[in-house]
């Protein structure tokens, strides 16, 4: 038996039955309302069968005035009889092999985008810095909006449970609302939630609390947390070492060690808009490990100051990458994102002796090779990333509608195709919201 099929046991009992977990990523699948749909349904029956010992669901949002992109699922109070059936059914199909499966429970803040909430709430009425116009002014948010948005925490975790979910993520990282406090470059409060790193962490905090006592002391509750920011004035590594500890004397049994925000899109290992913050290492992994796990050297250091379980996502692509930071004690859990939305069973493969998976990325662009020119400029740049990004969430919508990976796909039809379904889900929103008032 290799390390990769070694069964992991948190420290709250659960045992998750391998060590390959399908990360989260977006679906944009839900409902005008953010009802889930018997598209995520037929998404997650896939990746179910595909062999993973625990699936991540994308955000699932708990204000529905922030979403991270249109086609969030919303669960932001008790849920009504509709919406208990469908988180059930989704639940059912997603753990139809035996696996977990866990609700990342997240708030976009002021990386929700313009055309859903011009101005949405956010720790400081600070803009994110990116060319285009897509995000609006952020506003601050009160103190009794945050204790609010604490409690749909807590709210959106108990309906995860009592619908069939067998874990719960608080979502950390990558620049949406409780990263946004984690950072002292977004957080420019002075109140109790801003100022020292102990008041910047005492939202997620409060809401991992919160999480805690709504779902009990047996049932899995993760973190994901940004190893760092990546930009001048953000969140830094030796901050992100003292939220782990405050996490694990929280009780929260897994931390997903990720990094970087929409302005410094470290996470999806392209560069940001503005120069990189460097981060010290404090010990280097082999340079395979460095060239294509993102955050494996992040998480070794990591691993002398927590004992509770880390999972790393990013990069990974090759089965001894995965087997050396497992063996290494680098990572618990190895997370898997991009090659899922194509390879559904990846896991399962790797597990089987699949020496690496494809790198898909490698081969789409935006632009032809005799444009590369135009990535010069920064909005030209901030597209190209975020169109190949597209083409992901094309996949994605091809495995929900039709149970099948479209090869055909290019970057220039995905954008399109996102941008038209992002145009008709606010329109429909706009019509939802206006027949229920």
């Amino acid at each position: 038996m290799s390390s990769l099929e070694k069964t992991l046991i948190l420290p709250c009992g659960a045992e998750i039955v391998n060590r390959l977990a399908k990360a989260a990523m977006t679906e944009g699948l839900a409902t005008a309302n953010g009802l889930p749909t018997p598209e995520l349904d037929r998404l997650y029956g896939l990746w179910s069968d595909g062999g993973a010992g625990m699936l991540l669901s994308g955000n699932i949002q708990v204000d529905r005035d922030h979403l991270e992109r249109p086609g969030n699922v919303v669960v932001d109070r008790q849920p009504d009889t509709q919406m208990q059936a469908a988180l059930a059914s989704w639940a059912k199909a997603a753990t139809r092999n035996g696996n977990h499966f866990w609700g990342q429970i997240s708030h976009a803040g002021r990386q929700t985008q313009k055309i859903i909430n011009p101005n949405p709430k956010a720790p400081s009425a600070v803009k994110l810095n990116l060319p285009g116009g897509q995000f609006g002014q952020p506003v601050a948010l009160t103190i009794s909006e945050i204790e609010e948005v604490v409690q749909r925490f807590g709210v959106c975790a108990r309906a995860l449970k009592q619908a069939g979910f067998t874990g719960v993520q608080v979502h950390a990282a990558h620049g949406y609302l409780l990263s946004e406090f984690l950072s002292p470059r977004s957080n420019q409060r002075s109140d109790k939630y801003g100022g020292s790193l102990a008041n910047r962490a005492r939202a997620l905090l409060e809401c991992v609390a919160e999480v805690r006592a709504a779902v009990g002391a047996e049932f899995p509750v993760a973190v994901k947390l940004n190893s760092a920011d990546f930009h001048k004035g953000g969140f830094a590594f030796e901050e992100s070492l003292q939220v782990a500890q405050w996490l694990q004397d929280a009780s929260v049994d897994l931390i997903e060690i990720s990094g970087g925000t929409y302005e410094q899109p470290k996470l999806l290992g392209i560069a940001g808009i503005e120069e990189e913050e460097p981060q010290p290492i404090f010990k280097s992994a082999s340079s395979t490990q460095i060239r294509e796990a993102y955050f494996v050297d992040f998480a070794l250091a990591m691993r002398a100051k927590v004992s509770i379980p880390l999972m790393v996502t990013g990069g990974f692509r090759r089965r001894a990458t995965m087997l050396q930071a497992l063996d290494s004690g680098s990572a618990d859990l190895i997370g898997l994102g991009r090659p899922m939305c194509a390879l559904t069973d990846a896991p399962i493969q790797v597990i089987n002796g699949l020496e690496e998976l494809p790198r898909y990325e490698d081969s789409l662009a935006l632009f032809p090779s005799w444009l590369n020119w135009l990535t010069k400029i920064k909005l030209f740049k901030a597209l190209a990333g975020f169109s190949v990004q597209y083409w992901y969430f094309g996949q994605i919508d091809a495995l929900g509608r039709s149970g099948k990976f479209n090869p055909e796909l290019s970057v220039f039809t995905a954008t399109k195709q996102t941008m038209k379904q992002a145009n008709e889900f606010v329109k429909a929103r706009k019509k939802a919201f206006k027949s229920s008032t």
